[in-house]
């Protein structure tokens, strides 16, 4: 079973993030640069939490705020749920559809190296079951 090391050398680098008093706006303008569906908030080398296109609906949109007034830190998730690097691609789709989240930040030793996304673990489902049928119709082809 792989592990969220091996997603994640598999993925870009990059970690898009954005500070806890950044404008809601920045944090969404960064999702559409990027096209992805959440960021996390950093405060310096911290992990302060994580703002996500669901969270700016139901906090903002829905609230009657501003986008441009609202600091990141009034909607975005400080309770986070986060997994390590030696975590599975099984433990961690059991804890997106157990807590119906859909990014997961990837913590080792306080340090944050990078966030594994429901579509990243789907990915990766359908490779490995994509290969266990593979090597099942070699082994009934000979």
């Amino acid at each position: 079973m792989r592990t969220v090391r091996q997603l994640l050398e598999a993925k870009s680098p990059d970690i898009h993030s954005v500070r806890p008093d950044a404008p809601v706006i920045d944090a969404i303008r960064l999702m559409a640069e990027k096209g992805i569906g959440a960021v996390l908030v950093m405060d310096g080398a911290r992990l302060a939490g994580i703002v996500s296109e669901r969270d700016y609906a139901r906090k903002v949109v829905l609230q009657g705020r501003a986008s441009a007034d609202t600091p990141v830190s009034a909607i975005m998730t400080a309770e986070l749920i986060t997994v390590d690097l030696d975590d599975t691609v099984d433990r961690c789709m059991m804890t997106v559809t157990d807590r119906r989240i859909r990014h997961l930040p990837v913590v080792r030793d306080g340090h944050v190296e990078g966030v594994v996304s429901i579509g990243d673990l789907v990915k990766a489902v359908i490779e490995d079951q994509q290969l266990e049928l593979d090597q099942l119709q070699r082994y009934i082809a000979s």
